[in-house]
């Protein structure tokens, strides 16, 4: 009998973005360190009769179709292995949509750690990230979390030491979005004339970012050092066409926060705390210097993971 999985599906914010080239496949070159956070959508799934693959979720503006990352990778494991049974698939959207936090990543990778349980596939964390790269550049991070650099597109993984005692407010505007497209190409307009074409200097590029200040710093795991270096050139061009991004960045430096960035491409900003004390404190701060029902705040820990079993049951 097939069992039913719970699982964990922890969104990912950016702690260093640096765009160094474009690659041959028409996608940007990136160093990034990528962090998984606690705040997470839930992903259960039930196996079904047949092969079919249903989608259902609890928020209106999901695609519960192949439109949806979470419906491909289910997609993608049955084509490579058939004859399984199909399997219905629920999310709880926890994490918010257009935010630059991977939700829709994450719960593609839910997917496939869980149909490689309940198909007992034996797969190993390595060719679930191979088939992940695949689907999007940010769910073989999602498969693994925790805290890593990320080279290439942002597949090409290695693992950091933890930093899961670092605490982070999350700031958002229900009705801004960003595209990411938009935000690579506009970066490429602007910048592009600088991006290294060297292939040997791209392989020195690339060698450099295990010695930078932020990795020194997570090396030691120094809570208030790591703030200091955050990084992200997309800020560039985000930040001038999107006042309201630029303007919660403003108000996290404001109130002292130890560290404060734009996540990805955004529209989420974050600034980030040494304890949950601290952090609610914060998040206090920006309801009251911002009082625009239309911002959300959350407060999450860092986290050393990806995705998470929950529970399993017949």
């Amino acid at each position: 009998m097939k069992h039913s999985y719970t699982l964990k599906a922890p969104a990912k914010i950016n702690l260093l973005l640096e765009i160094i080239g474009d690659r041959a496949d028409g996608f940007h070159e990136l160093v990034m360190v990528l962090q998984s956070i606690d705040l997470a959508d839930i992903v259960q799934l039930h196996p079904l009769g047949g092969d079919r693959i249903e989608i259902h979720c609890n928020h209106p503006e999901i695609p519960c179709d192949q439109r949806n990352l979470a419906y491909r990778a289910a997609r993608l494991l049955q084509d490579k292995y058939p004859g399984n049974a199909g399997v219905s698939i629920s999310l709880q959207k926890n994490i918010p949509i257009g935010a630059g936090l991977a939700g829709g990543s994450t719960d593609a990778a839910a997917v496939l750690v869980g149909l490689d349980l309940m198909w007992n596939l034996g797969l190993t964390q390595t060719e679930l990230q191979d088939y992940a790269a695949t689907l999007g550049s940010d769910i073989p991070f999602c498969v693994s979390g925790g805290t890593a650099l990320a080279l290439g597109r942002g597949e090409a993984l290695t693992p950091l030491p933890d930093l899961d005692q670092l605490y982070a407010v999350l700031a958002k505007y229900q009705s801004l979005s960003v595209s990411t497209p938009w935000a690579y190409q506009t970066y490429r307009q602007q910048f592009g004339a600088s991006y290294c074409r060297d292939p040997q200097l791209l392989d020195h590029r690339r060698r450099a970012a295990h010695s930078s200040d932020l990795l020194v710093a997570i090396s030691h795991r120094d809570v208030l050092q790591v703030p200091q270096h955050l990084y992200n050139d997309l800020e560039k061009v985000v930040l001038p066409q999107y006042p309201l991004v630029q303007a919660l960045r403003d108000q996290f430096e404001k109130l002292g926060a130890l560290g404060t960035m734009m996540s990805g491409s955004g529209p989420t900003v974050f600034g980030l705390a040494e304890s949950r004390i601290q952090a609610e404190r914060l998040a206090g701060q920006m309801r009251v210097a911002i009082a625009d029902p239309d911002l959300d705040l959350w407060v999450t820990q860092f986290c050393s993971s990806g995705i998470q079993l929950l529970s399993s049951s017949p």
